[in-house]
């Protein structure tokens, strides 16, 4: 069956008969072994001809004379009809499917290899290629040849780990010749074509997949992209920084770590006290390993030990490997389990080395260590690992010779020529220590006039690292490069070490020291000469750990100076609040503080910019403010991020920012402002994450603090917030009755973008009642009014909500075109929500025009970029269009467990619609599978919800019932 339908018997081909005859043989193989009725024989040939019933019997007779000679296979007649005998290894489909699996099973790669080459093998062209698929079952025929396509990319990956990259090439060229849109197969062969050192072939193989994608409106994915690059570039993708100058010495460790390299070690653990060099070290190690894992290095940085910074979350950490992998921020899963999983399937098959930079523990890592036996971490940390964590390396102080021999590659080396022992007490003064010996050579390199006499002196008189560290000798060299430094460098570099965040901007620097811009730039550059900071990106800086620790401990007033950066954050974020979301302008909460270097933007884009840069700076400004007594602060910046955190479905730093508001909030009963905004949002953030009653409490406390208030504005917002879980917990008419005093009060205030949310809520509701004219004027009188008020947000929602009416209305063109300006408008957002909402239901137009695949294609991507957004009434809608798509298609074992994946989902939300709907569907599949007594459940619970929610669907269940034969009509379990 794959290929021609052909049968042998002991070495010779076995004549089948004509068409009709074969057409015939067909459907019993893709029934074998099971029993099928003559009238169902002839339904699936046929179709409307009933009287072609008398030929299969004639058709079977000649089949049983084809078959005579052979004893194990036999056409039976039973009861109900026919049953063709065969054992399952007779069948080449059954042996594909069969080898592949014992593939899986095999631990052997060169038998894996075997395997799925004999697999393989068994095509001789496309699946029942000389027979009309339509003549024997039509979409009820489930073709094999996907299995066929991720069987060559199986093989190939392992071919690949195995050096056979010919084998590879040449059997993928046949497959991206035909499909050149075929990501995955393309990035094998690129792959395999670089291998192979043609990388010219390589590029022009990503050009030919660009533009087949372009016919499709898609866009290559980040793997292979990935692989362009290296292409490119003659190189393997790398977040490296630059290899540290002048690295002297660890010849034994660097031995060690590749030494675990070559044999399959999954992690080397390099620990040591602050400044003996781990993080120099594990980059000189990756740098030299680079062309040892050519796919991909990374570099994360864990923050384990860094001051005034939380150590980086195993979660955060996930997902910042994952983006560095090339996995798009939408694509990624919501639950750790699910991105530690899509974590190590990206490294299955890769050579990609990860360095987990200043871990705080083995629990922090390990779930990062890959599993792979081609890659390999490298982690940094002061603590000693675990013997799960890997290979242990620990760093000791340099050797004299070798940090004598550091201090002179680093200083001017004509100028310590034949200085032996002064360069070795130097040394010793820095404790061994790469770190300070670097800092003391950037200052020594810097004053060129000093002997080293000089720097011995200062050395001398140096004091120890911080008050109570003892006799740490390589504090002496950050010191001394301390004293050195101008009053101004001083006063910058003791702010830093208390400045809340991980980096530091100009803007930023210039708030902490009371300067401009320009005074501020400079010292930052002076800094940045002597090594006691690093340049991250073009005016934004980052001070290493220890450095920070010690410039916290210089003694030194910091809480004015913190409280202006805080100001810099809030003054600058309101601005960019504003400038990003022009319609928010008018809810934002008021900012009486004020900053000289303050930030103002023109356009929204710059605003959204420098919201994404400081993103990591503000929430960590939020947690300060916080703990510090400064609850004004914490409470306005976590209200003015909301909606960035809302756009890119943030949704664990909007739910801790806003929870660590509302208990500053919540703690002053007079900050009656403060309570009523944070209430308000943080409903929003349980809302979205299908937390329905807790929402619609949140949003009641809300209410009530806006009512005392008096703002009429507040009042209308936090009804429509009211009013959405009111109408997912099912109850539509109490819903009806807040959007419309909702809208009543935004007329009041002269909202005019209130009223737009208000009519597309309004305009949904009746879609769901049947209600179409009337929810067709609302969505339409709210078009313009959001374009005016440039809710570009709002917009998109309410072309998804108009299309839909449009569609029920039998104006598919008109809705389509709804849809596809919907998602444009979410692509320049990148609101991943409201883009996986119109692609969706851009399926749904073309599954109504009975346009399966492309129905497929776009849900299947719509759930693609909606992989790592929590939003519970999204997800629960992605299953339920997709399993109506499968439904179509008659897949109905791929809808059975979308639309129960739909019916889990809501019923843990408490959305009641969404729960009938996924019912209704779960019986119609139960029932399409012949699972009558199973399904009475279902269609008895989506009859009986859908009429307590007044839903017209409630009729439309009961006259689907009852024009059933079966169990299911009679409710008969």
């Amino acid at each position: 069956m794959l290929g021609p339908l052909e049968a042998w018997h002991e070495g010779a081909p076995v004549d089948l008969g004509k068409q009709q005859q074969r057409f015939v043989l067909t459907v019993l193989l893709l029934h074998a072994n099971k029993p099928l009725s003559a009238d169902r024989l002839t339904e699936i040939i046929w179709g409307a001809n009933p009287e072609r019933r008398t030929l299969i019997r004639g058709y079977i007779n000649k089949l049983r004379k084809a078959f005579d000679p052979a004893e194990d296979v036999a056409i039976e007649t039973t009861v109900t009809g026919y049953l063709l005998r065969v054992s399952p290894e007779q069948l080449d489909l059954h042996r594909f499917d069969q080898w592949r699996a014992q593939a899986r099973q095999e631990q052997e790669p060169r038998r894996q290899i075997e395997l799925l080459r004999s697999a393989l093998d068994l095509w001789r062209g496309r699946f029942l290629e000389d027979i009309d698929i339509d003549r024997v079952g039509g979409t009820d025929v489930i073709s094999p040849a996907e299995g066929y396509f991720d069987t060559v990319g199986d093989l190939a990956e392992l071919e690949l780990a195995n050096g056979d990259h010919r084998s590879a090439r040449d059997r993928l060229r046949r497959i991206v010749g035909k499909e050149p849109d075929r990501q995955r197969h393309a990035g094998l062969l690129m792959r395999a074509l670089l291998a192979n050192g043609d990388r010219v072939e390589a590029i022009r193989m990503f050009h030919r997949t660009c533009a087949a994608l372009a016919e499709l409106d898609l866009e290559p994915g980040p793997r292979l992209r990935t692989i362009a690059a290296r292409a490119e570039r003659d190189e393997p993708a790398s977040s490296l920084p630059s290899r540290p100058g002048g690295f002297i010495g660890r010849e034994n460790e660097l031995d060690l770590i590749a030494t675990a390299a070559g044999t399959g070690e999954k992690a080397v653990w390099v620990s040591g006290a602050p400044g003996v060099g781990k993080t120099g070290l594990a980059l000189e190690a990756a740098h030299r390993l680079r062309k040892r894992f050519p796919d991909r290095q990374v570099l994360l940085r864990l923050n384990g030990f860094t001051p005034n910074v939380g150590a980086m979350t195993t979660g955060d950490a996930l997902t910042q490997l994952l983006l560095e992998l090339g996995v798009p921020a939408e694509q990624l899963p919501a639950s750790p389990g699910r991105r530690i999983a899509m974590y190590q399937n990206e490294l299955s098959g890769t050579r990609t080395l990860i360095l987990l930079d200043n871990a705080k523990s083995a629990g922090q890592v390990r779930a990062l260590l890959p599993d792979d036996p081609g890659c390999l971490a490298i982690v940094t940390s002061r603590r000693v690992g675990e013997p799960d964590t890997g290979q242990q390396v620990r760093l000791a102080p340099l050797p004299p010779d070798d940090a004598a021999a550091l201090f002179c590659t680093l200083a001017v080396p004509q100028r310590v020529a034949g200085r032996a022992p002064e360069v070795a007490e130097v040394v010793k003064r820095c404790g061994h220590l790469p770190m300070p010996i670097r800092v003391c050579a950037a200052l020594f390199r810097r004053h060129d006039r000093w002997p080293l006499e000089h720097l011995l002196r200062l050395l001398a008189d140096s004091g120890p690292w911080q008050a109570g560290a003892g006799n740490d000798a390589g504090a002496a060299a950050v010191r001394v490069s301390y004293q050195q430094l101008s009053e101004h460098q001083q006063e910058m570099f003791r702010l830093l070490g208390h400045a809340p965040g991980p980096h530091v901007s100009v803007a930023g620097a210039a708030a902490l020291v009371d300067s401009t811009l320009t005074h501020a730039r400079l010292v930052l550059d002076g800094l940045h000469e002597v090594c006691l900071i690093e340049e991250l990106t073009p005016e934004r800086y980052q001070m290493l750990d220890p450095l920070k620790e010690f410039a916290a401990a210089e003694p030194g007033e910091h809480t004015d100076a913190v409280l202006r950066l805080l100001d810099f954050f809030l003054v600058t974020l309101a601005d960019a609040a504003g400038a990003a979301y022009p319609f928010e302008r008018a809810r934002l909460p008021a900012v009486t503080r004020t900053s000289p270097v303050a930030r103002t933007f023109d356009t929204p884009d710059a605003a959204t910019a420098w919201i994404t840069a400081e993103r990591d700076n503000l929430v960590a400004a939020i947690r300060y403010a916080a703990t510090h007594d400064l609850p004004g602060h914490a409470w306005r910046l976590a209200v003015l991020i909301w909606r960035y955190f809302h756009t890119t479905s943030q949704f664990d730093d909007w739910a801790e920012t806003m929870e660590l508001a509302r208990r500053l909030v919540t703690a002053d009963e007079d900050n009656t402002v403060g309570q009523a905004h944070v209430l308000l949002r943080l409903a929003a953030v349980y809302n979205r994450r299908g937390e329905l009653a807790a929402a619609l409490q949140l949003a009641r406390r809300a209410l009530a603090c806006w009512v005392r208030l008096g703002d009429a504005r507040g009042e209308a917002t936090t009804l429509c917030a009211i009013a959405i879980p009111t109408m997912e917990l099912g109850r539509h008419a109490e819903a009806i009755t807040h959007l419309e005093t909702a809208l009543e009060k935004y007329e009041e205030a002269g909202d005019l973008r209130g009223q737009a949310h208000a009519l597309s809520n309004l305009g949904y509701l009746n879609e769901l009642h049947g209600n179409l004219d009337v929810a067709l004027r609302q969505h339409r009188a709210a078009m313009p009014i959001l374009r005016e008020t440039q809710h570009t947000h709002g917009l998109a929602h309410a072309l998804n909500n108009l299309g839909s009416v449009r569609q029920r209305l039998g104006f598919p063109s008109e809705a389509l075109a709804d849809h596809q300006e919907a998602h444009h408008l979410a692509s320049e957002l990148d609101d991943v929500c409201v883009m996986a909402y119109a692609l969706s239901n851009i399926g749904n137009v073309h599954r109504s025009a009975g346009r399966i695949p492309e129905a497929e294609r776009y849900q299947e991507k719509a759930a693609r970029i909606a992989a790592g957004v929590l939003d519970a009434d999204l997800r629960t809608r992605l299953f339920r269009d997709r399993a109506a798509t499968a439904q179509a298609k008659g897949d109905n074992v791929e809808a059975l467990r979308l639309y129960e994946a739909a019916l889990e989902l809501a019923a843990t939300s408490g959305n009641r619609g969404h729960r009938a709907h996924a019912d209704r569907g779960v019986a119609q599949t139960l029932h399409r599978l012949g699972r009558h007594g199973d399904a009475v459940a279902n269609w008895e619970a989506a009859e009986k919800e859908f009429a307590e929610l007044e839903l017209p669907e409630a009729g439309q269940v009961r006259t689907e019932r009852a024009e059933l034969t079966c169990a299911c009509r009679d409710g008969v379990r």
